[in-house]
Order: C-alpha cells, then structure tokens, then sequence
C-alpha cells in the first residue's frame, strides 16, 4: 500500500462529513480547509429542520469558534467566500435512512460526486438514552454505509468508532473486528434487531401507559445501561459503538470501510494551535472538578495505564488511513486503527494528580467572588472498599451531623451543608461514570497504525510535520502544564 502526495490527493475531492458540529468533525474539517483549499467540495451533514437553521448552525457552532481562527487570519477578507464555495450544509439525520435527505436533487448530487465520507457523529455520553445512542451509534453506522453504497465514485468510507468498544478486557488489545451478533466474551447471542425492537416496545409501551417525557428519559438511560452490561459492555456508549462496527463489518460487503479507533481524545497539541478543546470532555472532567475546588478524593489504580491522544494526532491519522486506501481495491477484511498512546508513549494514571496540583497550585482558577480556588493535593484511594470507608469517615458522617444540627439551629449551616452534599454527588456521580476505565489494564496494540506512521515518515519533510500522529512525540508534562490544563481552563470553564 502506497501513501503518495496526501495534499495532492485531497485537490478536487468531494468529502461527505457526518456530525460536523462534533469536537473531532470541527478539527477535522478546518485541517482539510486549511491544508489543501483546492478540495471540491465538504459537504457537511447538520441535523437541522432546513437549510437556514443548518447554515445558522454551521456559522454558531463552527465557523465562528477559536478553533478557525488561523483560517480567519489566513483567508482574511476572503475567508466567507472560501467557505460559500467549499462548504455545503445538508441538513438531515444519520439516524434516518438515506441520512433524512428530503432534497432529492441535492441527494443525487452527493451520491455523484463523493469520492470519501467521514462518519464523525455519535453520542459520547456513557448514560445516554438508549434509544438516542442506538439510533446515532448503532443504526447511524448502518445508514452511512448503505448511502455510501449509492456513491458511485467513492474511494472510501472512514467509520470513526472508539478503542474501548473492548469493554473492560485487560491484555493487549489488538486491533480486530467484532463479528455480527458477538458479546464480548465471544459468544453469539447478541441480535441486534431485536435490540432495536425491544426499544420500540418499550417506549411504545411507556406511551400507552401516559409516562412523562422525564420518565420515559430515565427508564431509557437504565434500560441502555441494562443491556450493555448483559452483553459484556460497562455503559451505552461503548455498547452502542460495538453494534454499529458490527453491522458494518457484516453488511459492507467489497466497499472500501476503515474503522477508526482512537482512545481518550484530548486538546489539541500543536494544530491548528496549542490546547484548543472543546466541551468537558472524558478526563477534563476530573480537571474541572479539581481545579474549581470539588474533588479532593478520588479513585483508581495509580500504576495503570491511561492512554490519551491529542485531537490533532487523531484527525491526522484519519486522514492519512483515507489517503492510503483511496486508491486501494476493497480488503476482505475490517481495515482497523487504534489511535493511541499506550504502547509507544505509556502515560499512567499517576501522573493526573500531580500535574493538576503543580498546574492549579501556580495558576489556581478564579471563581466568581474573584477569590482563588486553594486546591491541595488529592486523595487518591486505590480500590472501592478503601473509597467507601474514606467516603464515609471523611464526608457521610460529618454530612449526616450536619444535617441534624441545621435541623435543631432553623438551618444556620445550610450552605456548608449543601456545599459538602454538591461535593459527594460530584465524586460519586464520576465515579458512577468512569469507574469501568479507572482501574483498566488494557493497552491498545497499533502494529496497523504504527505501518501508516512508516509512510507518513518516509514522506517529503513537509508532508510528514503536517501529518504528524506519532505519540512519541508527546512530552507529557508539557503537554499538561503548558498546552491540555490552559486550554481546558480557557475553553471549558465556565
């Protein structure tokens, strides 16, 4: 497999990018922009009632972010008619078949011209409404391959999916396809169809028995949490995630598919600068929390292996895996990449805490009375029963007193009362979350990935510095102290 000109490759191509208003679509779509403004076209599939509504998205949630700023100041005044000229909104639904394309006219002209599609929506939420993430996840994975299948001129389907559709296995995790109908223990038994039906019924039957909109909310995210762990899956996501790689490596028949696995996606390290995130994502969860002075304790295996990737490496990797297999004759088996750190750049869960008490002890975070946060160093507990006893020693039992005392002093302590209860539900409810990934003993095998980094090294220097994926080249403190922790404070605080 050869990898060519990738820059030269992308001229005059039409992209199809599902989820565009997404954290990695955005990276994704501003790189192509930026790198090679001769591409034909981006068409970008928004969920939206019509095309006005999907154009005011598309200038609200993208156009108009931090991240195009270095677009802006390169295109200048020019800048609104590259995007009128390359950028096409399409609004429709990826949970829909034919993508909810009610504009036939403009559905022939995709089919016409698309030469790669980029699936990039999905619900990331662990606890998301199962009927949301299987109609997004699963169902959406289905409905992007049938339409690439109408695409008479495609190169290329790239399905992004996740690495921890491996659930909570340990080892080495290599870089396979999960078969149609497979738990994750191996065993058949899994019937995706039925899954879908059994949603149908179920909400149907919430309907006819006059449940709330909020009922019907939380009987779906427990129902979503139910079925994943009956199958071998810790949470909704990641189960919704397995099924949609599923029905693509049983349906996809001699269409060119790459599956892209990336790990914990992070801000960006260098392009198109330094630190930009967006949204409190998986591990900033724990920053924002830290920083702004609720998370004194927390748990997890300090030895363990955490495996980040900035989002800059991971488009990269996407696009070169496009590029590569573009002019290849479809494989007879699932082209996989897991996008990770693990093996070449091992980061363990240790050095989380110590990088936010040495960043937010420096740098602490203004809260809204213009005081600085004092953050001290974390408690870190090493397995549940520790946690438990600590939780109850240190929070539950002075909570419970002060719930009593404020009984007997008309509240006098209610604020400090509600402060330490916001606290413990804080802790509780991330632990509830991550529990499954704090204690994980996996580490992500990317023998396929590292053959792409080969090409991408043996590129002209230019090439290679512009579509650099290499985790090696990652010095985690830095990247924490100087570029992820002030990006994460500066986007994402609030």
């Amino acid at each position: 497999m050869e990898l060519g000109s990738i820059v030269q490759l992308l001229e005059d191509k039409a992209i199809l990018v599902t989820g565009a208003t997404g954290f990695l679509a955005k990276i994704f779509v501003e790189k192509i922009l930026r790198v090679q403004p001769n591409v034909k076209k981006l068409y970008l599939l928004l969920r939206a009632a019509d095309d006005k509504s999907a154009t005011q998205r598309l200038h609200d949630e993208m156009i108009r972010k931090d991240l195009f700023r270095v677009l802006r100041e390169k295109w200048g005044t020019k800048m609104d008619s590259l995007i009128s000229e390359k950028v096409v909104v399409v609004p429709g639904d990826l949970s829909l078949e034919d993508l909810g394309l009610n504009n036939s006219v403009l559905r022939d002209q995709i089919c016409n011209q698309i030469d790669f599609i980029v699936n990039l929506a999905a619900t990331t939420k662990f606890d998301e409404r199962y009927d949301v993430a299987l109609g997004i996840n699963t169902l959406g994975a289905k409905h992007a391959l049938s339409f690439a299948k109408k695409c008479v001129r495609l190169k290329v389907l790239v399905h992004v999916s996740t690495a921890y559709v491996c659930g909570e296995k340990g080892g080495l995790i290599l870089e396979t396809p999960y078969h149609f109908g497979e738990t994750l223990n191996g065993t058949t038994g899994l019937d995706i169809y039925a899954e879908k039906k059994l949603v149908e019924e179920k909400l149907n039957g919430f309907r006819a028995e006059g449940a709330t909109e909020e009922e019907i909310s939380l009987a779906m995210k427990d129902l979503g949490i139910e079925r994943a762990k009956i199958h071998g899956w810790p949470n909704t996501y990641v189960f919704t995630k397995a099924m949609g790689e599923m029905l693509i490596g049983h349906l996809k028949e001699n269409l060119s598919v790459v599956i892209i696995r990336p790990t914990i996606i992070t801000s960006t390290l260098k392009e198109p600068f330094p630190g930009w995130v967006e949204g409190v994502r998986t591990i900033d969860s724990l920053a924002v929390g830290y920083g702004k002075g609720k998370l004194p304790f927390f748990l997890g295996d300090l030895k363990a292996i955490v495996d980040l990737m900035p989002a800059d490496l991971v488009v990269n990797a996407m696009i070169v895996a496009m590029v590569a297999h573009a002019n290849q004759p479809a494989y007879d088996h699932d082209m996989i990449y897991q996008v990770g750190s693990s093996m070449s750049n091992p980061l363990r869960n240790e050095k989380l805490p110590d990088v936010g008490f040495r960043y937010f002890s420096k740098t602490p975070w203004i809260n809204k009375d213009g005081k600085a946060v004092k953050v001290g160093k974390i408690m870190m507990l090493s397995d549940m029963d520790s946690f438990h006893r600590y939780l109850a020693i240190r929070y539950l039992l002075p909570l419970k007193g002060l719930e009593l005392v404020n009984t007997a002093l008309c509240q006098y302590f209610r604020i400090m009362y509600l402060d330490l209860k916001r606290k413990i539900n804080f802790v509780m409810r991330l632990v509830e979350l991550y529990k499954p990934y704090l204690f994980f003993k996996g580490v992500f095998d990317d023998m396929t990935t590292e053959k792409l980094r080969l090409m991408v090294r043996d590129q002209s220097g230019a090439e290679a510095d512009v579509f650099y994926f290499d985790p090696k080249c990652i010095d985690w403190d830095d990247y924490f102290l100087n570029v992820h922790l002030p990006g994460v404070v500066k986007y994402v605080f609030k």
